[in-house]
């Protein structure tokens, strides 16, 4: 799963990006989304998020959707400000017994991200926006175009499609 955190809140203009708060939106989309991807099955055994306040706080508000062990979830600082090789390099670390991953960071990166594994292209992923990949592999640092069986794209504004 590859998320975009939720809509930030632009009310303290002079505060660090990294800090910057979800809005009220944002707590809501996350929610939203969580318990869409619940009623689909799809929740992860392992969460890995960005530094960044509200993609963390997007990744908190989910794993307490999905009623998930605090050891679940843990924060890679490549995730922020991140390029796509630095995603790709922080998937491959993830443990190959893990079957269910869920990333959580920015754009315009995770847009570009998902787009490795998408069909139809994605002009930009939205905030809260979800990317699920089913893949078919042994391996996380194994992961490419070709092992894909499947993708879902979803967002708040959005209803879902999969494709083969």
């Amino acid at each position: 799963m590859i998320i975009r955190h939720g809509k930030s809140s632009w009310e303290y203009e002079t505060m660090d990006d990294i800090d910057r708060p979800l809005a009220d939106r944002g707590i809501h989309n996350a929610d939203e989304m969580a318990q869409r991807l619940t009623k689909l099955g799809l929740v992860p055994d392992l969460m890995l998020s960005s530094p960044a306040s509200r993609a963390l706080n997007t990744a908190l508000i989910m794993s307490r959707v999905w009623a998930l062990e605090a050891t679940a979830l843990q924060i890679h600082d490549p995730l922020y400000d991140a390029f796509v090789t630095q995603i790709e390099q922080v998937v491959a670390t993830v443990p190959d017994h893990i079957r269910t991953l869920a990333i959580f960071g920015h754009n315009p990166s995770f847009t570009m991200y998902s787009n490795l594994f998408l069909k139809e292209r994605l002009d930009n992923l939205p905030t809260a926006g979800v990317v699920v990949v089913t893949l078919e592999s042994d391996g996380w640092n194994r992961i490419g175009r070709d092992q894909v069986i499947e993708t879902y794209v979803d967002y708040p504004k959005r209803q879902p499609q999969r494709n083969g």
